[in-house]
């Protein structure tokens, strides 16, 4: 099959291309400048240059590539995010995920591309229940101010996915090579400095996503006629409370401090005092049974300890 990355040199991306080459397929790999495309040849793709807020440019990659397959994967999120400005963050994201599609995508349908596959969330769900969420549960009816437009994006994202009968892939929160996670990543670097603390006894319940089994679920999803949204997470929703001290722990860091919500605020603002109180696991059975897709690292324990124990931050 002939695909095309949109998003090729990213967290996931840098997964994805290699495995599809391994898989037989002809990769081509969409970069906004000639450093990204030389980037994109590294991995072994073909690259293309044109930028996917660019919808001319866009359009004429994909007519004269004439793909099988179209996969979004593009995101444009800082090394560090500050949750007091996610809006602002999150800016060129949300883009890519509204402008960026529609691009993406209208030029596919014109195109007669037969399977297209985007990546979503799948941790926007509702807070408003308890237990890990399938994806019949609505997203966050009333978000924090700030995750408001980030939503709104992936809403958009979705909509525009199901129209041209594709896949949303819901990511839970992602880790691996070069996130946020990641041995050198921005998160990790602040456990390791004793910054993260357990905010009102750390309730939020997160779902974890290595990027290498969201690469897998691309490529078991290229050849399914499964279409709208699958969740494609780790099968052991954790809470903070339990996944911050381990993590610690693993990085021979300081214990998380404990602090209240009202004085984290001030630190965080509303979106981060939620994200580490209120946030909803998700369910991946469906991507299971859908996909025939299972994650190589069914547990963050055991992802944080293959990322984390065996692997230095760079100097």
């Amino acid at each position: 099959m002939r695909v095309l990355v949109a998003g090729a040199t990213g967290v996931v991306g840098r997964q994805l291309v290699p495995m599809l080459k391994t898989f037989g397929h002809d990769v081509i790999g969409l970069a906004r400048s000639r450093d990204r495309a030389a980037a994109v040849e590294r991995l072994g793709a073909e690259p293309v240059v044109a930028d996917a807020l660019d919808r001319d440019a866009v359009s004429r990659a994909v007519r004269n590539l004439a793909p099988d397959a179209v996969v979004h994967m593009l995101t444009a999120i800082p090394a560090q995010i500050d949750p007091r400005h996610l809006a602002r963050d999150f800016a060129l994201t949300n883009r890519l995920r509204t402008e960026g599609t529609r691009n993406l995508l209208d030029a596919a349908d014109r195109a007669g591309v037969r399977r297209v596959i985007t990546q979503g969330l799948a941790y926007a769900y509702d807070p408003s229940d308890e237990g890990p969420a399938n994806e019949d549960v609505p997203f966050w009816r009333n978000p924090p101010r700030q995750f408001a437009p980030v939503l709104d994006a992936l809403c958009e994202l979705e909509r525009r996915t199901r129209e041209s009968n594709g896949l949303v892939l819901r990511l839970g929160h992602l880790y691996g090579p070069k996130s946020i996670y990641a041995a050198d990543g921005s998160f990790t670097r602040q456990v390791r400095a004793g910054k993260v603390p357990l905010v009102a006894g750390g309730t939020a319940t997160f779902s974890f996503t290595h990027a290498y089994d969201a690469a897998t679920a691309v490529v078991a999803a290229l050849d399914k006629n499964t279409t709208g949204a699958l969740n494609i997470v780790d099968d052991e929703p954790a809470r903070m409370s339990e996944w911050l001290p381990a993590m610690a722990a693993m990085l021979d860091a300081p214990a998380p401090k404990s602090a209240p919500a009202v004085l984290a605020r001030l630190a965080v603002g509303g979106w981060g005092v939620a994200f580490m109180t209120r946030l909803r696991g998700a369910d991946n059975a469906r991507a299971r049974l859908s996909l025939d897709w299972r994650p190589r690292y069914v547990s963050w324990q055991q992802g944080f300890a293959e990322e984390l124990r065996h692997h230095t931050p760079a100097a």
